[in-house]
């Protein structure tokens, strides 16, 4: 039977402060979020000359990552606290927290994902030529020849249909 004991709570607080300092929040943000106004840099009009659809590869970390290593490292330590008797019993919960921990963390979900992703090439008025690459959006579809806006914001861009 597994008694409660003052090292195994601290041995268990000590797991979570440690996995929480980990950093678990991923936080990924767009340039701008919906209903949101931004600045706008600049405004530039132009014709598509090249439309490529094009996909690419992403990896997408498992969110719930520190959870599972915290998980592991906890159920670890439990089993590990069962083993030895004084410093004994300390070592194998550490050893215990350690090998869960490890185990946690290695059955983590990490997959690949496919991004549809549009790739144009656009003559501006001026006859420059620039390249832009964004997510496709079945919406808006592009064709050589169309006019278009590219809308400069704060450390991005986006093209759209010229209205």
């Amino acid at each position: 039977m597994l008694k409660p004991t003052p090292s195994l709570f601290r041995f268990i607080w000590s797991v979570f402060i440690l996995v929480a300092s980990l950093g678990l929040s991923t936080s990924a943000s767009a340039a701008y979020e919906r209903n949101q106004a931004v600045p706008v840099e600049k405004v530039e009009y132009g014709y598509i000359t090249s439309v490529r659809n094009i996909t690419q590869t992403q990896l997408v970390e498992d969110r719930n990552q520190g959870w599972r290593t915290f998980g592991g490292a906890l159920i670890g330590g439990v089993i590990g606290h069962q083993f030895g008797g004084g410093s004994g019993q300390d070592v194998a919960t550490v050893l215990g927290a350690l090998i869960g921990g490890g185990i946690g963390h290695s059955a983590g979900g990490d997959y690949y994902q496919q991004l549809k992703l549009v790739e144009l090439m656009i003559r501006y008025e001026d006859g420059q030529e620039v390249m832009v690459i964004q997510d496709l959006d079945p919406g808006m579809i592009f064709n050589v020849d169309d006019e278009v806006r590219v809308v400069y914001l704060q450390g991005g861009v986006r093209v759209d249909l010229a209205m």
